[in-house]
């Protein structure tokens, strides 16, 4: 991969990172009820399970997604019901008496890894973005072990930096909100994306 298609490369992940989907549904969720700090293991859940996609596609797995399409749909679907779960425990969680939400147990990074992974790992159709996407960079029948390497860590940059820049400016808007009223909607926005993302991941075909 030249200098010139690692730059553009690392533009075009950039801007899939910030494409409304799932991850980004959940992430402003995390974002507007816990901070951005709390999205850093989210994100890199996200991104781990992306940059393993990435590889699958590097090695020519296409057959995974196409072959294994049960498999898939039923992660898919296990993905949909707990991001739904989360939304709605989001909503019905009670507010405190001022500036200090009371919302869902904060998840340790542990947790908070594995759902971003899932929330990322169950879309098959990821991988086919990758199959579709890198021979626009790099001709695939003579990558070296050094190709999929830098491959993965531009990746990893880019999707780590557009994925907080989001959960940033997500936070930063969470600062407006003071009364216990503001927190309540607060919550119940959050638990609505959370729950618009678990019905647009059921959802896609």
């Amino acid at each position: 991969m030249s200098l010139e298609s690692a730059l553009t490369f690392f533009v075009a992940i950039f801007i899939f990172a910030i494409t409304p989907g799932p991850g980004i549904f959940a992430l402003l969720a995390r974002a507007l009820v816990s901070g951005a700090r709390d999205c850093i293991a989210l994100a890199l859940g996200m991104t781990i399970s992306d940059i393993l996609y990435l590889i699958f596609a590097c090695l020519g797995l296409a057959a995974i997604a196409k072959n294994w399409g049960e498999v898939f749909t039923v992660i898919r679907f296990a993905g949909a019901a707990y991001l739904i779960y989360l939304g709605v425990t989001m909503w019905c969680t009670p507010v405190g008496d001022g500036f200090t939400p009371q919302v869902v147990k904060r998840m340790s990074p542990a947790a908070s890894f594995l759902q971003g992974f899932l929330i990322s790992a169950s879309n098959p159709k990821v991988i086919l973005f990758y199959i579709a996407f890198l021979p626009t960079f790099m001709d695939l029948t003579v990558l070296s072990v050094q190709d999929i390497a830098l491959a993965a860590v531009l990746t990893l940059t880019a999707l780590m930096l557009g994925l907080m820049l989001i959960a940033g400016m997500a936070a930063r808007a969470r600062r407006y909100f003071r009364s216990p009223a503001a927190m309540r909607g607060l919550n119940r926005s959050a638990g609505s994306i959370m729950v618009g993302a678990g019905a647009f991941l059921a959802a896609k075909s």
